[in-house]
C-alpha cells in the first residue's frame, strides 16, 4: 500500500510541476501579447472621462450612463468580430422586452483614435437599420475618443488590445454595467441570447455583480487572438481533473487502509 501511495504522491508531484509550467508559459504569452481580458467586476468605469458622439460633440460617459448599460469596445472598421458583435446586438435588441432609454441604454465605443465621429455615424445608422421595433437614436450610442480616454477605458474594464498594421487583436465581449457605472457582467464571444442579455440587466438594475463562472471560464478557456475566439485548455483542465482524482483516491486509500486497521485491532482484542 505505501508503494501505491507513493507512486501516486510521485505522479501527482509531476502533476501540479506540469500544471505549473503551462501556467506560467500562459501567463508570459499573454503578458507578452497584451491581449485578453482582466475582468474588474465591480469596479467603476471613468465617468468623468470624456468622448465625441455621432456628430462630433463632446459627451460624458456618467451623462450617458444613467440605467444600466451595455458597452462594446470595438473598432468601426473591423472586417469580421466587431460587426458580427454589433450586428447580433441589433437583432438580440429586436427581441428585449426592456425599453431602450429607460431600462438601458448602449454604448458602442471605439479604441481606434484614428476613427471619426462621421465613420461611427454610418456605423450608427447601419445598425439602427437592423432593429425593427420603434427604437429611439439616443438609447445606442457610437463614440470615438483620443488614444488617452480610449487607454483610461480600456483599462478600467480590463480590456487589453494590441494594433496590427490597420487592424487590432483583440478580446470580444459585452460589459454590462449598473446605472452608477460599475461593471456588473462580462458576455464573453459574439452569441448573444437575448435571454441571457436580459437577465443580465435585471441583474446591473438590482445592483448584483456578475457570477464567478467569468473566472470559471478564464480558466478553462484562453483566448486567441488570431482565430479571435476562445480555445478550450484542454491539457490545464484535464490535467487538474486528474490531480483532483489522484487526491481523491489517496484519500480513499488511507481511509481504508485506517478502517481495516482499527477493525484488526477490534479483532486482536
Amino acid at each position: 500500500m505505501l508503494r501505491i501511495i507513493k507512486i501516486l504522491i510521485l505522479g501527482m508531484t509531476v502533476l501540479v510541476l506540469q500544471n505549473s509550467v503551462l501556467a506560467h508559459v500562459e501567463h508570459s504569452t499573454k503578458e507578452s501579447a497584451e491581449i485578453g481580458l482582466k475582468p474588474k467586476l465591480g469596479e467603476a468605469i471613468p465617468l468623468d472621462s470624456t468622448f465625441n458622439d455621432e456628430r462630433g460633440n463632446p459627451v460624458r460617459l456618467g451623462d450617458l450612463v444613467q440605467a444600466p448599460a451595455i458597452l462594446a469596445l470595438v473598432y468601426y472598421h473591423c472586417p469580421n468580430v466587431c460587426s458580427l458583435l454589433l450586428q447580433n446586438v441589433a437583432e438580440v435588441l429586436n427581441k428585449l422586452p426592456a425599453e431602450p432609454g429607460k431600462d438601458y441604454t448602449v454604448l458602442s465605443v471605439s479604441f481606434d483614435e484614428t476613427e471619426s465621429p462621421q465613420l461611427a455615424l454610418e456605423k450608427k445608422r447601419f445598425y439602427l437599420k437592423m432593429i425593427e421595433r420603434p427604437f429611439p437614436e439616443n438609447a445606442w450610442r457610437f463614440l470615438t475618443g483620443n488614444r488617452e480616454n480610449i487607454q483610461t477605458l480600456t483599462q478600467a474594464v480590463g480590456f487589453q488590445f494590441r494594433r496590427v498594421e490597420k487592424d487590432f487583436e483583440h478580446p470580444v465581449t459585452l460589459i454590462i454595467l449598473s446605472a452608477e457605472g460599475k461593471i456588473v457582467r462580462y458576455m464573453y464571444g459574439t452569441d448573444i441570447l437575448p435571454f441571457d442579455l436580459k437577465m443580465a440587466l435585471i441583474e446591473a438594475s438590482q445592483g448584483k455583480i456578475g457570477p464567478s463562472i467569468a473566472k470559471i471560464a478564464r480558466f478553462c478557456f484562453s483566448y486567441d487572438p488570431k482565430g479571435k475566439k476562445l480555445v478550450f485548455n484542454t491539457l490545464k483542465v484535464t490535467g487538474t481533473v486528474t490531480l483532483l482524482f489522484a487526491l481523491s483516491l489517496v484519500t480513499f486509500i488511507l481511509w481504508k487502509g485506517r478502517k481495516d486497521q482499527v477493525k484488526g485491532n477490534q479483532g486482536d482484542g
